[in-house]
C-alpha cells in the first residue's frame, strides 16, 4: 500500500514535493546552486534525510518548468521527469 501524503511540516520548503512509496514515502526539493543542482530529501515527519549536490546526466532540464519526483529516487540518485524526459540525477562529491 502507498503512503498517502501527509500534511506537510513548515520546515519543509513550499515547493518540496511528495514520493509515495510502499510503507514509506518523502519530501523532495531541488534548487539550482550555479551548475549544480541541490536536493533535499525530508522524511514525511520532516526530518531533513539528505542535502547533497548533484549534476544532472542529460541536458534539457529546466527547473523554472513543472516536472515531478520519481522512482529510483534517493540520497545518491534521483530522478525526475519532465516534458515526457526522464533526467537522472547523481551525486556530486566535490
Amino acid at each position: 500500500m502507498n503512503l498517502k501524503q501527509p500534511a506537510r511540516p513548515n520546515n519543509i520548503p513550499k515547493e518540496s514535493q511528495w514520493l509515495s512509496g510502499i510503507g514509506a514515502g518523502s519530501w523532495f526539493s531541488i534548487i539550482v546552486e550555479k551548475e549544480i543542482y541541490r536536493i533535499k530529501r525530508y522524511s514525511p515527519e520532516g526530518q531533513l534525510e539528505c542535502n547533497r549536490r548533484f549534476n544532472v546526466t542529460s541536458v534539457g532540464f529546466d527547473i523554472k518548468q513543472p516536472y515531478e519526483f520519481v522512482y529510483i529516487s534517493h540520497c545518491m540518485m534521483c530522478t525526475i521527469f519532465q516534458n515526457k524526459k526522464k533526467y537522472i540525477f547523481k551525486y556530486y562529491d566535490d
